[in-house]
C-alpha cells in the first residue's frame, strides 16, 4: 500500500497533507497524472512560444546583417572613392621615401644620397653649483639651482619651447647639447657661458646639410625632408644610398587600391550574410523535438520570403544594369563573380553563391575605363540597396515579421500565465476533493471498526 504524502494548499500558508492511508490509493500520483493531462495545452503553447521567439531572434539577426551589407554597398556611391590622385613609389623606400604633395611631373627620377643632414652638437662636463648660477645658451638664460643634477638641468632645457638646443645626459654627468634644427652651421654654433658646463675639447660637431643628386644634378638641403628636388614630390632621406634609387611618379588617376579594398570588404560581408541566410533556409526542424532548443531549430526552413530575397540579391550581382554599355554593366565585368568551375567541377562555395574577386581584372578595368567603373558601381550600389532595404530597413518586411512574432510571444505568455493560474486552482480543488475522500473513508473505517467491536462484545455476553 502506498504511503506517499502530497502537500496541497487550502491556502498558501496552510497546506493539507493527503497520505492515502485510509483509502490505500496513491492520491499524489493520481492527481499528478490528471494534472499532466490537463497541462498538455500549456505545453503545446510553450513549445509554440519557443518557436516564435527563436524565429524572431533569427529574423532580427538577418535584418542586422542585411543592414550592414547595405551600408557597405552604399560606400560605392561616395564620390571620394573615385577621386583622382597621384602616387609616387620608391625602389628603396627604406632609404629614400617619396610622396606626392601636388601636381607632380610624371616619370622616373634617379636619386643618390651621399650625406644626411645633421644637427650641430657640443659635449660638456656638468658640475653642480654650490649656489644658484646662471647658464646662458645661445643668448638664452637658464637658472641652475644649488645641488641641481645634470638630469634636472636637461629637463629644464628640453621643456623650454624657446630653447635652441636639446639636452641629453650621458654617464659621468656628461651633457650633450644638440641644435633643434639640422643643416650647415659653420664654426659658430651653440654658444654656452656659465660655470656649470665645461666643454670637452675636440668633441664639437658642426651641423651639415644633406647632400644628394637627382638625375645626376647635385643639390643640398638643410633637412632630410626635401620638397624642392622633384617638383610636387616630397623626398624623405633616411639613409645613404649605394646606388641610384628610382622614384616613379605616376599619372593622376583613380586609386585601384582603394576601390579593391572596398570591394573586398563588401565581398567578405556579402558571403557571411548569404551563408547565414542559407543556414537558416536549409536547417530542418527535428522530427520529434523534445527540448526548447530543438523546438527553436529550423523555424525558417524553406522560408519563401527569405528565399526570394536571397535570389534577388544574387541576381543583382550579375544581371546587367539597364542603360549601361555592354562590357561594363554589372559587377561581373570588373572581376566580381561566384568563381570559375575547376577541372573537378564547381566548388562548394560556387554552388552556394559565394563571391570572389579577381584583382587583376578589377585593376585593368579601372585603368582602361575608370569612368565606366564608377558609373557601374554607383548604379549597381543603388540597385542592390533597394533590394536589401525593402526587407531590412526600419518598417521593412523583416521588421514587420519580427514585430509580429514578438506580439504573438507576448500574447502566448499572457495566455500561458492565465492557464497556469487556472491549473493551480484545479490542482487545489483535486487535492481538496481527495482530502475529503480520505476523511470520509477514514470516518467510515472507524465506524466499521466500532460496530465490529460491539458485535464481538454481544457475542461474548450471550
Amino acid at each position: 500500500m502506498s504511503t506517499s504524502a502530497l502537500s496541497v494548499g487550502s491556502s498558501s500558508a496552510a497546506p493539507i497533507t493527503i497520505s492515502g492511508l485510509a483509502s490505500g490509493l496513491d492520491t499524489s500520483s493520481i492527481i499528478a497524472a490528471l494534472m499532466g493531462v490537463e497541462r498538455e495545452p500549456v505545453t503545446h503553447l510553450t513549445d509554440e512560444q519557443a518557436k516564435l521567439s527563436a524565429q524572431q531572434t533569427q529574423l532580427q539577426s538577418i535584418q542586422s546583417s542585411l543592414q550592414q551589407l547595405s551600408f557597405a554597398a552604399a560606400e560605392f556611391v561616395l564620390p571620394s572613392l573615385y577621386e583622382s590622385s597621384q602616387k609616387a613609389t620608391s625602389s628603396e623606400p627604406m632609404r629614400v621615401e617619396a610622396s606626392v604633395s601636388s601636381g607632380a611631373g610624371i616619370g622616373g627620377y634617379e636619386v643618390e644620397v651621399t650625406q644626411l643632414a645633421n644637427s650641430a652638437q657640443r659635449t660638456f662636463t656638468f658640475a653642480s653649483p654650490a649656489g644658484e648660477e646662471t647658464l646662458t645658451i645661445d643668448g638664452q638664460e637658464f637658472k641652475v639651482k644649488a645641488d641641481e643634477s645634470a638630469k634636472e638641468l636637461a629637463n629644464t632645457i628640453n621643456a623650454d619651447g624657446k630653447a635652441t638646443v636639446y639636452a641629453a645626459v650621458l654617464e659621468g654627468e656628461t651633457v650633450v647639447l644638440s641644435s633643434r634644427t639640422t643643416g650647415s652651421t659653420g664654426g659658430e654654433f651653440i654658444e654656452v657661458t656659465g660655470a656649470a658646463l665645461t666643454e670637452k675639447a675636440g668633441t664639437a660637431k658642426e651641423g651639415v646639410d644633406a647632400e644628394f643628386t637627382v638625375d645626376g644634378v647635385a643639390a643640398t638641403s638643410t633637412s632630410n625632408t626635401v620638397t624642392n628636388a622633384i617638383p610636387g614630390v616630397t623626398l624623405t632621406l633616411a639613409s645613404l644610398t649605394t646606388g641610384p634609387v628610382t622614384i616613379d611618379v605616376q599619372p593622376p588617376g583613380v586609386s585601384a587600391t582603394a576601390i579593391e579594398a572596398q570591394v573586398q570588404s563588401f565581398v567578405k560581408l556579402y558571403n557571411s550574410t548569404v551563408s547565414a541566410i542559407e543556414t537558416q533556409l536549409t536547417t530542418k526542424s527535428p522530427q520529434r523535438p523534445q527540448t526548447t532548443t530543438e523546438f527553436a531549430t529550423g523555424t525558417l526552413f524553406g522560408d519563401r520570403e527569405l528565399s526570394g530575397l536571397l535570389d534577388s540579391v544574387r541576381e543583382s550581382m550579375y544581371e546587367p544594369l539597364a542603360g549601361l554599355a555592354l562590357g561594363m554593366s554589372s559587377p561581373a565585368d570588373i572581376g566580381i563573380s561566384t568563381g570559375a568551375a575547376s577541372a573537378g567541377g564547381s566548388s562548394q562555395a560556387t554552388l552556394e553563391g559565394q563571391l570572389t574577386l579577381d584583382p587583376t581584372k578589377l585593376a585593368e578595368a579601372i585603368k582602361s575605363n575608370p569612368e565606366g567603373v564608377e558609373t557601374m558601381l554607383q548604379q549597381w550600389s543603388s540597385s542592390i540597396q533597394g533590394v536589401i532595404n525593402s526587407a531590412s530597413e526600419p518598417g521593412g518586411s523583416l521588421e514587420v515579421r519580427s514585430n509580429g512574432d514578438g506580439e504573438q510571444v507576448t500574447q502566448l505568455a499572457t495566455q500561458i500565465n492565465t492557464m497556469n493560474e487556472m491549473l493551480l486552482q484545479r490542482e487545489k480543488a483535486l487535492q481538496a476533493t481527495y482530502a475529503q475522500l480520505e476523511a470520509v473513508i477514514s470516518k467510515n473505517s472507524a465506524q466499521s471498526s466500532w460496530l465490529t467491536q460491539q458485535s464481538e462484545a454481544l457475542d461474548k455476553s450471550s
